[in-house]
């Protein structure tokens, strides 16, 4: 199905399933234990051997030798796979760094071995004995050091790193009233509960691997291009996912090592990477440094903006897009954005939630909250004055629907936003208390996706698709999806997810999955009730499912009756046509966030949150909803504690485990409040939704910066917002 035209009226309008607050129907088996993760799967034939990772010791260089006989001598050691004996590989497309294979050290703890044994005890033991010989290298590992020499990147996604509408150099000069800041953020941690792990097994020449993956179809090729075997021949299973975040999105070593150690021993084998190993094995949120200028006339019209952004990674990888949403929020008519990458030999940064607008939000949405005060304007009015319905780089080109003026202005009523007072001025007993705004926008993209779906003869109906479900409620809008198209309860439908031997979906990830895997469905169930009214003989044009029968005029029949002995069968993809180009598509929300300070030890508690999203329709208010108050958790580390601490000498995040990079827990979060704005967006899909996954973590952090400033007059600009750079502008204590 091509997809190239606004959507009219079609039968998800009814709302009768799609669009109601449909229990999870995963969330049985998970709360009792009954979700089979990627580690916790059985061979039938027999217990699996464990597989123990060797992590590189040094961050850039190659290894001379390695020695592992002690290893292979060890008790119930089955096998041992070196990256020497490995030897040079192909790199899969969407990994920076090579996973596995050759001389050549990359970053710190790149696997360079592999150790089989019955046990994990054993493994683990045995991987403790492997000695390697280095030739190391200095590298570059500060951001701050390699500024000076980053260089303009190649294109991000089809957009250029610099844009330039105006003369901004001018108007900035010009301007009445102008801001010029630097802000930064450090390098984050996906730190999803469930480990990157993997259990993999060979039959002659093809293999099965279940795993952890958000995008089954990139694994499943990359793997191939790795292991030189053609896909295939290659079962990528991953029906659930215990997080992501964009760190399971590519290909990552522990399926890799899996494949490797079961072709080594002749058995099944797990692995999974131990916490220490996945900070700096796997990807993580590159740190940013961002330069903001803002000029505006005396009432707050912005007359010129601009962006500037460095990020780091390794030779090859890409900036950390921090100027994009820049680029579209706000109106102002002279403008600039640039992206500069210094090469580092840091491990792999790439996406991590909301890549590119969580980050510079951050800064963005400080600044404009500076400006404001410079202004002695509200800063809720100050964002709704710039406001604009058109691409302000490229005026010819509407937004499909940007409601970002409603989330404001309903948030400010809601929060209460009339009683926030100056800076500084708010006291509860030893706290200052204030309140912050900030403004959230993420850009809606579509992948294409496609699904299967079979009727049997009892009416029960099957979805089929390798879209996987992080946690997101994948499963249960999937079923909505085809129970709402085909007149039936949720409850008569299967669904069947994350497994490579289904149709290619667009995957989980930057917020696109919901919308394009429900799409995909439609598409397919267009086609099946085309089969049905073909195999009763009723006219497809007006035909009518509901309660589990057809209609057609005066004749029905019950659906189950379409089947036949053998059951229908049919497959299709949505595919997008131009309007993504001729129209701009993207989610807006506003969040509000009030905090108290101590006004003795600068210590943060975030007392409220209320998050507002305009963001098209919703296809289920409680996964939905879970979706976004997770998102401002993971805002609130962002903004008072998540730093990967970097060791500048030796190359790697210091604090690689949950006990030194800390993350938000229960004490943390306070009372969560969500409202979702009535929206339908008929230029976004058939479903005529968008996402919100993403969106509720942007401008979370930012948020939280400008209540600490409300209630302290202490204006923070480098993440994490800790009380060791609040406490020496705090108040004396009375």
């Amino acid at each position: 199905m091509k997809f190239d035209r606004p959507e009219t009226t079609n039968p998800i309008d009814q709302m009768k399933v799609v669009g109601q607050p449909v229990r999870r129907i995963d969330g049985e088996l998970k709360v009792t234990g009954n979700a089979t993760y990627a580690y916790e799967w059985q061979d039938p034939d027999g217990p699996s051997a464990y597989g123990y990772p060797v992590g590189s010791a040094i961050a850039k260089g190659r290894i001379t030798a390695m020695d592992v006989a002690a290893a292979e001598a060890s008790p119930g050691v089955l096998a041992v796979v070196t990256t020497l004996a490995v030897g040079d590989r192909e790199k899969g497309q969407y990994n920076t760094a090579k996973l596995f294979g050759g001389a050549e050290i990359q970053h710190y703890h790149q696997a360079i071995a592999v150790v089989v044994a019955e046990t994990f005890e054993q493994a683990r033991a045995a991987a403790a004995l492997v000695k390697v010989e280095y030739a190391e290298v200095q590298g570059q590992f500060s951001l701050a050091d390699g500024r000076d020499t980053a260089q303009k990147p190649k294109d991000v996604d089809d957009t250029p790193p610099d844009t330039a509408v105006g003369d901004f150099d001018s108007a900035f000069a010009s301007a009445p009233m102008t801001l010029d800041e630097e802000y930064t953020t450090p390098d984050h941690s996906h730190s999803m509960m469930e480990p990157h792990a993997s259990i993999a097994a060979w039959n002659g020449e093809e293999l099965t691997v279940w795993t952890s993956s958000q995008m089954i179809d990139w694994w499943r090729t990359d793997l191939a291009t790795t292991l030189g075997i053609d896909k295939d021949n290659i079962q990528l299973k991953s029906p659930y996912i215990g997080g992501g975040f964009g760190g399971k999105l590519f290909l990552r070593v522990d399926a890799v090592l899996a494949a490797f150690a079961a072709k080594a021993s002749g058995r099944t084998v797990k692995v999974a990477l131990p916490r220490p190993f996945m900070a700096n094995n796997t990807t993580h949120r590159p740190a940013t440094i961002q330069r903001i200028r803002i000029g505006t006339e005396q009432d707050g019209t912005i007359t010129a903006i601009a962006h500037e952004s460095w990020s780091g990674d390794l030779p090859g990888g890409g900036p950390e897009p921090a100027v994009m949403q820049t680029r579209l929020l706000y109106a102002g008519a002279n403008r600039m954005s640039s992206m500069r990458l210094a090469a580092l030999d840091l491990p792999e940064g790439n996406a991590m939630r909301a890549p590119g607008e969580a980050p510079g939000l951050m800064a963005l949405e400080v600044a404009i909250d500076e400006m404001a005060e410079k202004l002695a304007m509200d800063p809720v009015d100050f964002r709704i004055l710039n406001d604009t319905q058109v691409d302000p780089e490229n005026p010819k080109r509407r937004f499909t629907h940007r409601n970002l003026i409603g989330c404001l202005e309903t948030g400010s009523e809601r929060f209460g936003w009339s009683e926030r007072r100056r800076p500084g001025a708010r006291r509860d007993g030893n706290w200052l208390v204030g309140m912050g705004v900030a403004a959230a926008f993420r850009n809606n993209l579509l992948l294409t996706s496609a699904a299967r779906v079979k009727l049997d003869r009892e009416g029960i109906v099957t979805v089929e698709t390798d879209m996987t479900d992080i946690g997101t409620g994948s499963y249960t809008i999937i079923a909505q999806t085809a129970a709402e198209m085909l007149g039936l309860s949720v409850d008569k439908v299967v669904v069947k997810l994350g497994d490579s031997r289904f149709p290619v979906s667009a995957g989980s990830g930057g917020q696109f999955g919901a919308n394009c895997s429900t799409s995909g469905v439609y598409a397919a169930c267009v086609k099946l009730r085309e089969a049905v009214a073909s195999a009763l003989g009723f006219n497809s044009d007006d035909v009518v499912f509901e309660n589990g029968e057809v209609r057609s005029g005066n004749r029905f029949a019950p659906l189950a009756a379409a089947a036949g002995v053998d059951g229908l069968v049919a497959e299709d993809k949505i595919e997008w046509g131009d309007l993504s180009k001729t129209h701009q598509q993207s989610t807006f929300g506003a969040h509000f966030v009030e905090v108290g300070v101590d006004v003795a030890t600068g210590e943060t508690r975030v007392r409220r949150m209320l998050a507002v999203c305009s963001a098209g329709r919703i296809l289920n208010p409680v996964t939905a909803r879970s979706q976004v108050i997770g998102a401002m958790t993971m805002g609130v580390g962002s903004a008072l504690s998540e730093e990967l601490a970097v060791d500048t000498r030796r190359g790697f995040f210091v604090n690689h485990d949950l006990a030194g990079y800390e993350v938000p827990v229960h004490a943390d979060i306070p009372h969560q409040e969500v409202i979702f704005l009535e929206e339908e967006d008929p230029y976004s899909s058939p479903m005529k939704a968008k996402g919100v996954g993403e969106l509720g973590l942007c401008g979370v952090s930012a948020a939280i910066a400008n209540a600490i400033h409300n209630a302290t007059g202490v204006r923070l600009r480098h993440y994490p917002l800790t009380l060791d750079k609040l406490i020496g502008g705090l108040p004396e204590v009375a």
